[in-house]
């Protein structure tokens, strides 16, 4: 069954669908709320969740409590800044090498796969090492 496209629910897909940095229900929220002034964080939290059900994105949960949302549904990485908090995609590694290792060594079926790396960001790298050169 079709799920109807909604004005809201093509507003969160229209701020959602390019982004690389897995925003929260509450940015996306901050992001449609001029499209669509009568939104609500529940409407776009559900309406988020509905996309996810649906495959249209995913869900990314980093230990910080929230959920995140992804519209890149391929298996791949992602990188946890452990100063800021930011979520970026990591390109590149053979995942299918990697999935099909980790068959090798487990008797169910592996349906997908995401691996998490933490560290610093690009920016709060930069910004570290401009804090020891002051």
């Amino acid at each position: 069954m079709a799920t109807k496209f909604s004005r809201q629910r093509q507003a969160i897909w229209d701020f959602i669908k390019d982004r690389t940095d897995h925003p929260t229900a509450e940015a996306v929220y901050l992001g449609v709320k001029s499209a669509c002034p009568n939104i609500s964080l529940g409407t776009v939290y559900r309406n988020l969740m509905l996309m996810r059900d649906t495959g249209m994105i995913r869900t990314v949960e980093v230990g910080d409590g929230v959920i995140h949302f992804d519209p890149n549904t391929t298996d791949h990485n992602h990188f946890i800044c452990t100063n800021c908090g930011k979520v970026i995609d990591i390109d590149g590694g053979d995942v299918e090498a990697i999935k099909q290792e980790a068959a090798a060594h487990f008797t169910g079926r592996i349906q997908g796969y995401s691996a998490y790396f933490y560290g610093l960001c690009p920016d709060c790298t930069k910004s570290a090492a401009t804090k020891t050169t002051e």
